[in-house]
Formats: structure tokens, C-alpha cells, sequence
């Protein structure tokens, strides 16, 4: 049976796998997003940096809201899109808000890996590595 960091991090994978096959500006823009939801998460809160990622004008970017509702699911069978993610965090208590948070930053650090290895694209200069 596998943990729920095993869980977490196949889904990630399977995600950046479909990331994988976009050309290298696409790859970019969600690069982007997904390296800077750590720190947004942290300052922000999971309310504010969500709804940040929904304002995007890239698509590419808003993909990560999808993905983040995917994983979140495990903690909320009623989190089926991103949409309802969003609602589910603007009126969630304090205790259900903590565990989104804390499910949040566990499982952006494995997109932030896979960002990295798989797609070879480091923070802060958004430039795919030789």
C-alpha cells in the first residue's frame, strides 16, 4: 500500500508528464507558477494564492489550479474541479483550511521537483537547464 507522499508524488508526475509534451513557452509559463505557489502559500494563505493562480491570463499557468484540485481531492471527496476547490476554500473553518494548506504545500513541493528534473526548469530565471 503506498504512503501519502507515494500518492502525492505519482500524481504530480503523472501531471508534469502531461506538462512534458507542451512546447518549451508553455512548459515555462507553468514553471513559473509552480515555483513561486511555495512562497504565495506561505505569505498569502491557500485562498489568496488560489484564486492568484485562477487570475492568470495563461492558461498554462490556471492548469496548476486543476492539478492542485486533483491532489486536494484526497482530502475532500467534493473537490471535483478547480472551481469548486476554490469555493470549498473560502468557506472552509480554520481546521479544514490548516489540512488544505498543509495537503497544498505538500504536494506543490513534488510538482516543484518534477519542474525541475523533468522538466529541467529552475527558479527564478525560467530557463530550461543545459
Amino acid at each position: 500500500m503506498p504512503t501519502l507522499d507515494q500518492d502525492r508524488a505519482k500524481l504530480a508526475f503523472e501531471h508534469i508528464t502531461t506538462v512534458k509534451t507542451w512546447d518549451e513557452a508553455r512548459r515555462k509559463k507553468y514553471a513559473s507558477i509552480v515555483h513561486a505557489m511555495p512562497a504565495l502559500l506561505r505569505s498569502a494563505g491557500l485562498s489568496q494564492s488560489l484564486h492568484f493562480v485562477k487570475s492568470r491570463k495563461s492558461e498554462d499557468q490556471r492548469a496548476l489550479l486543476t492539478h492542485l484540485a486533483a491532489q486536494l481531492r484526497r482530502s475532500d471527496d467534493g473537490i471535483v474541479n478547480a472551481d469548486v476547490l476554490l469555493d470549498k476554500v473560502r468557506r472552509a473553518e480554520l481546521p479544514a483550511y490548516l489540512q488544505l494548506t498543509h495537503e497544498a504545500l505538500a504536494c506543490i513541493t513534488w510538482y516543484r521537483r518534477f519542474v525541475q528534473g523533468e522538466l529541467r526548469i529552475e527558479a527564478g530565471n525560467d530557463d530550461a537547464r543545459d
